[in-house]
C-alpha cells in the first residue's frame, strides 16, 4: 500500500558510532528487506558520518550547523524511522542519543520502530529506554521490534542470518506496523498540523 502520497520516506537511523562496530551487518541485512518492499523508500543516517557535538547551542557555529547540514533535512523529510541500536552497558549509545537530543519536530507525530542488536537480550534494554525518549519527542512508537541476541554468532561470514525464518517474520510485522502508522500519520497532518 503505497497511498496517494506515494511510498513513505523511510529513514534508517544506524545509532553505533564506534570503531569495529557489528551495526553495518545488522543493517545491510535490514535493508535488504526494506528496499524490496514498494512502500518504503529507504534513506540511511548513520552516525559514523556525522560529527554533533555533544553541548547543545541553541546558535550552533558554522562548523556545527554544516553537520545538522547533513543530516536534519534527512530527518525532517522522513514519514517514519527504523532506529537501529546496540546495547552499551544495558542501554544505547551515546552518539544516538546525542543526536535525538539535538532535534525536536523531526521526530513529532511519526512512527519510529526499533532494530537492535547486543548479547544475551539482543538490545532490548536500549529499545525500551528508547521508547520513553522518543515518546518524550512526540513521536510514536510500533510494538514489536527485531532484536538479535548475540549478533555476531546469528550471521555467517556474508552477513547472511544463519536461521532467518523468526526475524523475517519479525521484520515484516514491524514495517507492515510501521507502514500503516506512517501513511495514518502523514495524512493526519495534511488534514491538520500537529499541535505538539
Amino acid at each position: 500500500m503505497t497511498g496517494a502520497a506515494g511510498p513513505l520516506r523511510l529513514a534508517l537511523v544506524v545509532g553505533s558510532n564506534r570503531e569495529g562496530r557489528f551495526a553495518p551487518v545488522v543493517a545491510d541485512w535490514f535493508l535488504d528487506r526494506a528496499r524490496a518492499r514498494e512502500d518504503f523508500a529507504v534513506d540511511v543516517v548513520d552516525l559514523a558520518e556525522v560529527q554533533l557535538p555533544t553541548v547543545l547551542s541553541g546558535s550552533p557555529g558554522a562548523a556545527v550547523r554544516a553537520e545538522l547540514a547533513k543530516v536534519s533535512p534527512r530527518l525532517a523529510d522522513a514519514d517514519a524511522f527504523v532506529v537501529l541500536t546496540p546495547e552499551y552497558n544495558h542501554s544505547f549509545p551515546a552518539a544516538l542519543k546525542n543526536l535525538v537530543d539535538w532535534h525536536f519536530t523531526e521526530w513529532q507525530a511519526k512512527p519510529v520502530g526499533f532494530l537492535s542488536y547486543g548479547g544475551v537480550s539482543g538490545g532490548l534494554r536500549a529499545v525500551e529506554q528508547l521508547r520513553q525518549v522518543f515518546a518524550e519527542m512526540h513521536a510514536v512508537t510500533v510494538r514489536d521490534t527485531v532484536s538479535f541476541a548475540n549478533a555476531g554468532r546469528q550471521f555467517d561470514t556474508e552477513g547472511r542470518h544463519r536461521d532467518p525464518a523468526a526475524p523475517e517474520a519479525a521484520v515484516k510485522t514491524m514495517l507492515d506496523q510501521l507502514a500503516w502508522w506512517g501513511a495514518a500519520l502523514r495524512e493526519a497532518k495534511a488534514r491538520r498540523p500537529y499541535g505538539g
